[in-house]
């Protein structure tokens, strides 16, 4: 029974990933992207668990890591589509050009899937990231929605959609790009090797506590500057 449990916890932690990203994006298509929001959120914290438990458990298997690759893609690919595709259908109409202009989020999963493939088959890849991670992605979008509610004020600016376009291009640049990132895995407690990873943390915790869903944003910018900064401390070039 403890072996069953151990070899198949990992993966029924990565099926909730899914199944949450699932009703996400039928919440999504209903125009509740608050929701939908939340549901991206949950499934980044069984993506966090599924890996901890692998890691645990010592269950590492290569069913597992493809149906962690599959959740992913729908519950960081296709949900947060879902939701600058539902932006798009509110931000101002441009005649001609919007019919086609909102098909644009959905690069988000083409870019998305090409990150989970480039993910599992670079060796470079086994201690930190190359490219910004699908959930940090998932996460920054699944934002956006929650910061029009806490703010309405910045809804005229998310909602235009020549911002939406843009951030979808950047988004999805930073998905397949050669940018080295760190991973929030931590080895030991030495804080000296650490240290990027605890001011990450300790800025995203104030940041969040004093401004809430609005600091998203600002803390995926701060993880890409200090893991540029940690880089360069330690490498000159991207690893291998």
């Amino acid at each position: 029974m403890k072996k069953r449990v151990k070899k198949h916890l990992p993966n029924a932690i990565t099926c909730a990933n899914l199944f949450s990203g699932c009703i996400g994006i039928v919440f999504a298509f209903q125009d509740n992207l608050i929701v939908a929001a939340y549901a991206i959120f949950l499934s980044s914290i069984f993506d966090f668990f599924d890996g901890l438990a692998s890691r645990v458990l010592n269950s590492y298997s290569f069913i597992g890591k493809d149906l962690d690759s599959l959740a992913d893609m729908v519950s960081f690919g296709v949900l947060p589509s879902v939701i600058i595709y539902e932006l798009f259908l509110k931000a101002h109409q441009i005649d001609n050009v919007s019919h086609f202009l909102n098909f644009a989020a959905f690069l988000i999963p083409v870019f998305s899937a090409l990150r989970l493939a480039k993910f599992n088959n670079d060796t470079r890849q086994s201690d930190s990231f190359i490219g910004l991670p699908t959930p940090a992605n998932a996460i920054l979008i699944a934002s956006l929605p929650l910061i029009m509610q806490q703010y309405e004020d910045l809804a005229n600016y998310i909602l235009n959609p020549y911002v939406l376009t843009v951030l979808v291009l950047v988004m999805c640049a930073l998905l397949v790009s050669e940018i080295p990132l760190m991973s929030l895995k931590f080895k030991n407690r030495d804080f000296n090797k650490n240290i990027f990873r605890y001011l990450l943390l300790l800025f995203s915790a104030i940041l969040i506590l004093f401004f809430k869903f609005v600091a998203v944003p600002v803390v995926i910018f701060i993880y890409i500057t200090l893991s540029l900064i940690q880089f360069k401390f330690t490498n000159d070039k991207v690893p291998g």
